[in-house]
């Protein structure tokens, strides 16, 4: 645990210290069950990846990153995430949620126009089913 602990500090120095306007975070498979508290200071995060950790609730955290383009949760143990909050983050193209396992009620909101409207907003990839793919655009 404390290696996974001092990967994830590494990785967001190094994301950090690029001070690049466009910023991409990965820590996808560091056990993860909780978001770093500097990941939700990152104001210019574009990109962040998740997968494969252990998270068993939505990061509302990243909802509050305007900048925000995608988002990758697969492979963790969500079973709701905040539609709404989603549906109001402007630059938001791609959340991954695949191999997580929503609950009844999520997947039909994620489908719905009226929760979440696809052609009005810029998102344009929600991937949340065991048979979907992840598309390039949401890498």
């Amino acid at each position: 645990m404390a290696e996974a602990v001092a990967n994830v500090a590494r990785r967001i120095n190094a994301t950090v210290e690029e001070g690049k306007d466009t910023l991409e975070l990965d820590l996808h498979g560091n056990v993860l069950t909780k978001l770093p508290d500097a990941v939700g200071e990152m104001k210019h995060l574009t990109s962040i990846n998740l997968a494969n950790n252990s998270f068993s609730v939505f990061p509302d955290k990243l909802t509050e990153i305007a900048t925000l383009e995608r988002i990758n949760l697969e492979g963790n143990s969500i079973t709701e995430i905040p539609v709404e909050k989603l549906s109001a983050m402007p630059a938001l193209k791609c959340l991954n949620m695949k191999s997580n396992p929503l609950d009844l009620n999520t997947q039909p909101a994620l489908q719905s126009p009226q929760n979440f409207d696809i052609q009005n907003h810029s998102l344009s990839h929600v991937l949340f089913l065991p048979t979907y793919r992840l598309h390039a655009a949401c890498l």
